[in-house]
């Protein structure tokens, strides 16, 4: 096993060792730990891949350096050192036709990293995704939804979501996402940048549909004028 192997492994293992703690609180959790369970992680099995970097390496330390939660560290420690062993991507450009209406501050900074998945740069498997997902400040990832159920595990201290036609909501660092398959969802990204790990159970070759509110325009003028100050959070 190559260094660059080792760390990854190491990262990969400091997520599952997270979602762990949580199993039996959240359905998703279960579900999630249950597909990786099923998983051959053993060391014979990790791919050895040229990393790729990204033109948003400046906001992604930021997003890394930016994870405070006492029980994240583990994983903002092995994240930041393999970060550079990682294959970076733009979301925009894998997941949505470069036609659709996903808006300027999205296109304009979003990223991933997969770690397990059909292309994983740690594990290789055909019908699940576990990675990490990237937003840059002041930016509103519109709402739309996608076969694919999916789990989110904030690392950020606070982000905006919508799920399905609720109201906004704000969710702190270790807070849990589950999105069922088809369900609506929409986040927002305040003053600092906006990073989780992110799972997609099944059906990870699907592409994702943009559900259209008539309050983007709104919500995205108020996140490039707006301080966090400015914002109301009410915390899940």
């Amino acid at each position: 096993m190559t260094d660059k192997q080792r760390r990854i492994k190491a990262l990969i293992h400091s997520i599952i060792t997270y979602l762990r703690a949580d199993r039996t609180l959240n359905h998703g959790v279960d579900l999630t730990l249950d597909k990786l369970e099923k998983i051959d992680l053993s060391d014979e099995q990790l791919v050895d891949i040229a990393p790729q970097g990204t033109r948003h390496d400046k906001v992604l330390k930021q997003a890394i350096d930016e994870i405070k939660y006492s029980k994240l560290q583990e994983i903002a420690r092995c994240m930041a050192l393999s970060k550079d062993d990682l294959e970076w991507r733009e979301d925009s450009d894998q997941f949505y036709p470069a036609d659709s209406d996903v808006g300027e501050g999205y296109r304009q900074c979003n990223l991933h990293s997969v770690l397990i998945g059909p292309d994983g740069c740690g594990y290789r498997h055909p019908n699940f995704s576990l990675g990490i997902f990237m937003l840059g400040p002041r930016t509103l990832y519109r709402d739309h939804n996608h076969p694919a159920p999916e789990l989110y595990l904030n690392l950020s201290e606070k982000s905006g979501w919508r799920l399905g036609a609720n109201e906004w909501r704000d969710y702190k660092a270790g807070s849990v996402i589950w999105i069922p398959s088809g369900a609506n969802h929409a986040t927002r990204v305040y003053d600092q940048p906006f990073i989780s790990i992110w799972c997609w159970l099944e059906k990870v070759n699907s592409s994702c549909n943009l559900v259209h509110f008539d309050d983007w325009a709104e919500i995205e003028h108020d996140l490039t004028q707006k301080s966090n100050q400015d914002f109301k959070y009410d915390f899940e």
